[in-house]
């Protein structure tokens, strides 16, 4: 019986350059996708899989991503004096339990793969997930959720695939797949960012992983990839034929937040699909459309 999933990991050490003047003070993770900071997003996705213990591995300038996930007592105390008991609970509802959230530096910007190394102490010999924010998924069930199940029902490693056109290859890692049976499939190999004539597939990846923590003894040894970089790819890579690998092609939403457009067409999204502001979003986006 696969080991149940408890543990994820959350690199979000990025300078979010894509976004300055904006990330000039304030950390990438903590803009907003309509009134939740996008890092909330991946962690409600956790929390919906069964997962309640986070290890973020962040870099300098990132302390207020450490406040967010924390107890704001005067905050608190100031809406309970107001009687503010919809603003409270909401303010509530980002505080993350005492003693499971744990917060390490990735020192230098060296890859993927080298973030997620960073959590090797506390994730120990247990499988566990990664989740990129920068990737926002929506769906029921959410995609960790049924990379969570699926690892259940296979054991070893899985990872959320969805088709790009080929032209995009370059952007991901791309896996190649064989034996698909109701959206799982076992991958026979993987590569970070191909050129397009190249890649084995279009399935890419989409920041969503179950992981055995055999990962980390390739990542170990810091052998750099694409762009001169530890990529986590390559070490999934090495995975592949020693203990079950597969692929599961997530069939949800998937909004790229790295990118402006992306974070732009996210808001728009989530606005539209939330029962409070989706017929407001519409008629704005209807008188928008008119100038």
């Amino acid at each position: 019986m696969a080991q149940r999933i408890r543990k994820a990991v959350l690199p979000v050490a990025g300078l979010g350059t894509r976004f300055l003047p904006a990330t000039k003070a304030v950390p990438k993770e903590l803009l907003t996708v309509v009134d939740r900071p996008l890092i909330q997003y991946a962690v409600e996705e956790c929390l919906a899989a069964g997962i309640d213990e986070f290890v973020f591995v962040t870099g300098r300038n990132k302390d207020a991503l450490e406040d967010h996930f924390d107890v704001a007592y005067e905050l608190e105390a100031t809406l309970e004096k107001r009687r503010k008991h919809p603003e409270l609970a909401l303010t509530q509802a980002a505080n993350l339990m005492p003693g499971n959230a744990v917060f390490t530096r990735q020192q230098r910007p060296l890859g993927l793969g080298h973030a997620v190394w960073c959590a090797r102490h506390w994730i120990g010999n247990e499988p566990f997930a990664v989740l990129l924010p920068d990737e926002l998924t929506l769906g029921s069930p959410n995609c960790t959720a049924r990379l969570v199940e699926a690892h259940a029902q296979t054991g070893g490693s899985v990872v959320a695939v969805m088709e790009v056109p080929r032209e995009h290859t370059n952007r991901y890692g791309i896996a190649a797949v064989e034996k698909e049976k109701k959206g799982l499939s076992e991958i026979t190999g993987m590569v970070e960012k191909p050129k397009p004539a190249d890649a084995p597939s279009t399935l890419a990846l989409i920041g969503r992983y179950v992981l055995m923590p055999e990962i980390f003894e390739h990542l170990d040894k810091k052998e750099t990839g694409a762009g001169g970089e530890i990529q986590l790819t390559d070490a999934m890579a090495k995975m592949i034929g020693v203990s079950p690998f597969h692929a599961l092609r997530y069939d949800g939403q998937r909004y790229d937040c790295g990118h402006r457009l992306g974070f732009l067409e996210a808001n728009v999204a989530v606005s539209l699909h939330r029962a409070d502001t989706g017929a407001e979003t519409r008629e704005m986006l209807s008188r928008l459309l008119k100038d």
